[in-house]
């Protein structure tokens, strides 16, 4: 953990560049590496090719990002990170949001470990 799930309106392809905001999106989290082991981040985008913004009468668009967090982080490093997040969010999408109708959000959940189940090698090479 942390896995990262960025839901975007297919509306908007050919206008941003989804694999540099996973890229900048890890860069965050990688920088937090503390709090959250870089063997456990996964991120993933998905385009939504049925949705409906508003009144659909526009051409508007959204991105949803959910933040999945095991419990257990402090509300001073879940507001730090969520800050730092949004904000990266944000800057990756504030051109286009200048020009169009766009909505941007971002949500935290988080969970406890019971419940979830893991197997995951790849933590191994970070423990160097």
């Amino acid at each position: 953990m942390p896995h990262v799930i960025i839901e975007y309106t297919d509306n908007l392809k050919g206008e941003t560049d989804i694999p540099t905001l996973l890229e900048d999106i890890h860069r965050v989290l990688i920088g937090h590496a503390e709090v959250f082991p870089v063997g456990g981040i996964r991120s993933r985008a998905v385009a939504l090719h049925d949705y409906r913004v508003a009144d659909g009468r526009e051409d508007d668009a959204f991105v949803h990002v959910t933040l999945k967090i095991g419990a257990g982080r402090s509300d001073e490093v879940k507001k730090q990170v969520g800050d730092e997040l949004f904000g990266v969010i944000k800057a990756h999408f504030a051109e286009l949001f200048a020009r169009r109708y766009l909505a941007l959000s971002m949500e935290l959940q988080e969970f406890s470990e019971a419940g979830t189940y893991k197997h995951n090698n790849i933590h191994a090479r970070f423990k160097k």
